[in-house]
C-alpha cells in the first residue's frame, strides 16, 4: 500500500470535500474538467503570487522570473505585478512578455546562440539587459552597433565548474558546457576585459546558472562562492547567480525553500564581501508546484504478473519531462484525494511510443475505472512549455484559479490551429 498523496506537493490552496473530490482554490476538479475538458492545467494563482514576493524578498536587489519554465500573457503580467523581471531566452519569450504589457527595460534576454534578428530586436525595443555568451555574440553586437544599432546593458555568463548533482541534461554550470565562458581557462577572464573595452556594451556583471532541479545547498554555495571571487575582482556592480532551485516531484523528495536559497546566496555574499548587487532568475520554483494536470482515463489494461497500464488522455505531449529526463511523478483519483494508493499503476499517454509514460512506478487506489479523472501535481514548469503538437494532438487548455474564481489563460487548441503554418 502507498500512503496517500503528500499535501507538500499540491498547490497551496488545496482542499478535499467531504465527498473526497479534491478541489483548488475552491473549485472542484470535476466542475474544471466539465467546464474546460481535459487534459487540463489548473494554476494555483495565490500559490504563484507568494512565491514571486518570496522570490522579491530573498533577493531584494533585483529577481526575474525565468520564463521558460512557463510563460503566457497571464503569468507575465502576474510576474511583473509582484515586483518580479522576467529573463527570457529566445525573441519569441520577449515577444509574449512585451505584448503582455511587461516594460522591455524589466527583461533580461538570454540564450547561447541569439540570431542577429533576436539582438537587434533586443537594441530596437529597448530590453534592459543582455546575457553574452559567446565571443560569436560579441561580435555580433560590435556589427549592429556599427551599423547604427544602441548601446547594450550586459552580463557575462560565466561557467564556473561546479557539479549540480542533477540530470546531465540540465546541468549547466560544468566547465564541459555549450554555455558560458570558463572561468577556469580564463575565457571568463577574456572575454569581461574584451566586453568592458566596446562602445556597443555598457558590462554591468556576471551571470551563471549552474543547471535545474538542484537541490544541495553545497552546490549554490561553491557556486556563489566562485561567483563572488570573481565579481569582486572586476568590480562589477551586478552578481547574478542564476535560478535552478529544485522542487519536490515525489512524496519522499525535500527541498530548500526560495527563501533559504536566498540566505545561503546572501551569506557567502556577505562573509566575501561583495558590494555588487545580487540577483537571480528563479523559474520551477515559482510555478512547479502551483499547478496539477488533470486527466480523463481511457483504459485500464492489466497484464498478470506484469504491471497495469493506465492510459490517459494526455501524454508526452503535455509533459514530455519524464521521456526526456526519467523525470519521476506522482498520482491520484482526484475523487479520493485523501485515500491510501493500493494498487501499483504505469500512467501512459495516447501516443505511439512505448516511451509515452507519465507516471511509471505511481500507484491509485484499486476502484480505478474508465472515465475517472486523474490529477498528476507539480506540472506547473516545463510541461505546458515543452509541450508540442505530435501526433497532431490538441494542446491543452490553462486555467487560473483562485478565491473560487476561474479564468481561463490559454484556450485549448482546436483543430483548424493545427494548419495555421500549413501552406499546402
Amino acid at each position: 500500500m502507498v500512503a496517500k498523496i503528500s499535501s507538500s506537493l499540491l498547490p497551496d490552496n488545496t482542499t478535499i470535500h467531504e465527498d473526497g473530490m479534491v478541489a483548488f482554490a475552491g473549485i472542484r476538479a470535476d466542475d474544471l474538467a466539465k467546464e474546460y475538458g481535459t487534459p487540463l492545467f489548473v494554476y494555483d494563482e495565490a500559490h504563484i503570487r507568494q512565491r514571486c514576493r518570496e522570490a522579491v524578498q530573498a533577493f531584494p536587489d533585483g529577481v526575474s522570473y525565468a520564463t521558460k519554465a512557463f510563460l503566457c500573457k497571464a503569468m507575465a503580467r502576474l510576474a511583473y505585478e509582484e515586483g518580479m523581471g522576467l529573463d527570457v531566452a529566445t525573441i519569441g519569450e520577449a515577444f509574449v512578455a512585451i505584448e503582455a504589457g511587461v516594460p522591455a527595460a524589466k527583461l533580461t534576454m538570454h540564450g547561447n546562440n541569439k540570431s542577429y534578428e533576436e539582438l537587434q530586436y533586443a537594441m530596437e525595443n529597448g530590453i534592459g539587459k543582455i546575457v553574452i555568451d559567446s565571443f560569436d555574440e560579441i561580435a555580433k553586437i560590435e556589427q549592429l552597433f556599427s551599423n547604427g544599432g544602441s548601446p547594450i546593458q550586459a552580463l557575462i555568463r560565466i561557467t564556473p565548474g561546479v557539479e549540480a548533482h542533477t540530470h546531465e541534461y540540465i546541468s549547466t554550470g560544468e566547465e564541459d558546457s555549450k554555455f558560458g565562458f570558463t572561468v577556469s581557462t580564463g575565457l571568463a577572464e577574456k572575454a569581461i576585459d574584451k566586453a568592458s573595452n566596446l562602445k556597443a556594451i555598457e558590462l554591468i556583471g556576471i551571470h551563471a546558472h549552474i543547471g535545474s532541479q538542484v537541490f544541495t545547498q553545497e552546490s549554490f554555495r561553491k557556486s556563489t562562492e566562485t561567483l563572488a571571487d570573481l565579481s569582486n575582482s572586476f568590480s562589477l556592480p551586478e552578481l547574478s547567480v542564476g535560478g535552478g532551485l529544485g522542487v519536490p516531484y515525489l512524496n519522499n523528495e525535500t527541498s530548500i525553500s526560495i527563501s533559504e536559497w536566498g540566505a545561503i546566496v546572501g551569506k557567502v555574499c556577505e562573509d566575501r564581501g561583495v558590494t555588487a548587487r545580487v540577483t537571480a532568475e528563479p523559474g520551477r520554483s515559482i510555478v512547479g508546484s502551483a499547478a496539477v494536470t488533470l486527466y480523463t482515463v481511457g483504459t485500464i489494461k492489466k497484464l498478470d504478473g506484469i504491471r497495469t497500464y493506465v492510459a490517459v488522455d494526455g501524454g508526452m505531449h503535455d509533459n514530455p519531462r519524464p521521456a526526456l529526463y526519467g523525470s519521476g511523478y506522482e498520482t491520484f483519483l482526484a475523487r479520493s484525494a485523501a485515500s491510501a494508493r493500493q494498487m501499483p499503476v504505469t500512467l501512459v499517454g495516447k501516443h505511439c511510443e512505448s516511451g509515452d509514460v507519465l507516471v511509471r512506478d505511481g500507484a491509485v487506489p484499486e476502484d480505478i475505472t474508465v472515465g475517472d479523472l486523474l490529477a498528476t501535481p507539480v506540472t506547473g514548469a516545463y510541461g505546458q512549455s515543452m509541450g508540442s503538437n505530435y501526433n497532431k494532438v490538441l494542446r491543452p487548455a490553462v486555467v487560473f484559479v483562485n478565491s473560487g474564481q476561474a479564468e481561463l489563460v490559454v484556450r485549448r487548441e482546436e483543430l483548424t490551429d493545427l494548419l495555421n503554418t500549413d501552406m499546402g
